[in-house]
């Protein structure tokens, strides 16, 4: 039996963990589609046997904002750029966090109210690593991604949404 140096857990000589210190495909699953999100997807593309924690977050439309009823959101994205940046995002998440699976599923498209635009899933050996990634990773998506959002109201207008900047170690607004 040896001790790991990440959790001081036991575990036999031939286990080998698999916190990776770099973002890579086989086990940090990007996805922009059109189609319905699935939860329980992303935290399937998440999990192993490693994993204590497995933490999300699910953002979905709601149906008012700033006292207007919203009708329904719609997304669009420059997907290459976004993959590439999101793969970086994921490498500063590893050089922070102790992760063993990032997922990051995003809809583009139309969005109606009450269903999922985005999903974040992180698995860890435990909870605090998944949680703080989890945050980490959801900030820098609203800052960083080339994702635009366009809201549709019920007086017939529309319109496209500015992220606000996000200082992504107190996970708060900029103040201007």
């Amino acid at each position: 039996m040896d001790t790991h140096t990440c959790c001081n857990h036991t575990y036999p000589e031939d286990y080998v963990p698999k916190h990776h210190k770099d973002a890579n495909e086989a086990y940090d699953h990007f996805l922009i589609s059109s189609e319905k999100l699935s939860l329980d997807q992303a935290c399937d593309s998440v999990r192993t046997d490693a994993a204590g924690a497995i933490s999300t977050f699910e953002g979905t439309t709601r149906n008012t904002f700033d006292g207007k009823r919203v009708i329904r959101l719609e997304y669009d994205a420059y997907q290459p750029l976004a993959k590439k940046e999101w793969y970086k995002i994921v490498q500063e998440a590893r050089s922070k966090y102790l992760i063993l699976g990032t997922v990051m599923h995003h809809r583009i498209g139309q969005v109606p109210v009450g269903h999922t635009s985005v999903i974040i899933a992180v698995s860890s050996a435990h909870r605090a690593d998944a949680i703080s990634a989890v945050h980490f990773l959801i900030d820098s998506l609203k800052v960083r991604l080339p994702i635009w959002k366009k809201e549709l109201l019920d007086d017939g207008t529309d319109t496209w949404k500015q992220n606000e900047p996000i200082d992504l170690d107190t996970h708060k607004p900029i103040q201007h």
